[in-house]
């Protein structure tokens, strides 16, 4: 879905700012950078991927920003076409130790903010959402009994593999693997946890290190999930210092009584799936065979 050719970023910028943008230049994708007229602010505005791809997106900036634990974008308005949100500067350079450290014990915190069920949508935001350039849906409710397992298969694995196969990237035996662990999903990922406030896209390119001198999370797919998909994601492309994240991570959860559950380590290949067979369907090639060897992986660990 293109941007609608007579609303141009411009126009986009002063509805949900107020103010008039200055010094435009492209940032690729078709987004553009832009000051405002007081000087003091640079802000993008972002073309929609799709429908409801920038409500997903800017209700999702909301919902994380909210209790301030981890920086995130300012979202000053989107429309049908376009989404503006705060500028942050990029360091350059990787982050110290420190930063990688606070950037763990925060995301640790975040993710115990919690959420109303599995898959719920952030607040105001749509059912039929995206991750990246592919769509995704938020179908939990609150209240909802679903569990995690039954909302992974449904709303995390199957459509995807349905996808896949359709797009004849697997066969009717590659599949079945995929059926395999979500009957398993409930043996795979033991213990039962409250939903978490999921990133949602948590690869190492949303992860924005700033000048000054914080993570800041961008691009979310915000949704309900289990946190150990976060921290999968955060791995599959690898991250800088990501043990230091990640040992912090543990740390934080820890100390706030909620540690991770026995053998989280032997289940990262299970809560890469999701990432994987995005990719899969976006992309094919490589992609299917890392998810495939994911879903052998799954099923062949000990928990």
């Amino acid at each position: 879905m293109g941007t609608n050719p007579t609303v141009t970023a411009y126009d986009a910028i002063v509805r949900h700012t107020g103010s008039q943008p200055t010094d435009i230049r492209p940032l690729g994708s078709g987004a553009v950078v832009a000051r405002l007229d007081d000087q003091a602010t640079t802000v993008v505005a972002k073309p929609a991927a799709g429908p409801n791809a920038t409500a997903a997106e800017g209700t999702g900036l909301r919902w994380l920003a909210e209790p301030g634990d981890v920086p995130v974008p300012h979202a000053h308005g989107w429309d049908d076409d376009w989404l503006v949100l705060d500028y942050i500067e990029p360091a350059g350079r990787s982050p110290s130790p420190a930063t990688a450290e606070t950037f763990g014990r925060n995301l640790a915190t975040l993710h115990l903010r919690g959420a109303p069920s599995f898959g719920s949508p952030p607040p105001g935001g749509p059912v039929d959402a995206w991750i990246g350039l592919a769509p995704m849906s938020n179908n939990g409710t609150t209240g909802s009994n679903t569990t995690w397992a039954t909302f992974y298969a449904r709303d995390r694995i199957e459509p995807y593999v349905r996808t896949a196969v359709d797009q004849g990237t697997f066969d009717p035996d590659e599949a079945a693997v995929f059926d395999t662990v979500c009957t398993r999903l409930p043996d795979l990922q033991p213990g039962v946890e409250p939903p978490a406030r999921l990133h949602g896209d948590l690869w190492t390119g949303n992860v924005h290190w700033s000048t000054d001198g914080r993570a800041w999370l961008i691009d979310p797919a915000a949704h309900g999930g289990h946190r150990e998909t976060d921290l999968a994601m955060l791995r599959l492309f690898g991250a800088p210092r990501l043990d230091r994240i990640l040992g912090a991570y543990v740390e934080a959860a820890e100390e706030a009584g909620r540690p991770l559950e026995a053998g989280h380590e032997n289940r990262v290949g299970l809560h890469q799936l999701f990432p994987l067979l995005v990719h899969t369907v976006l992309f094919g090639g490589g992609y299917a065979r890392q998810a495939l060897n994911a879903a052998r992986q799954a099923l062949n660990s000990t928990g």
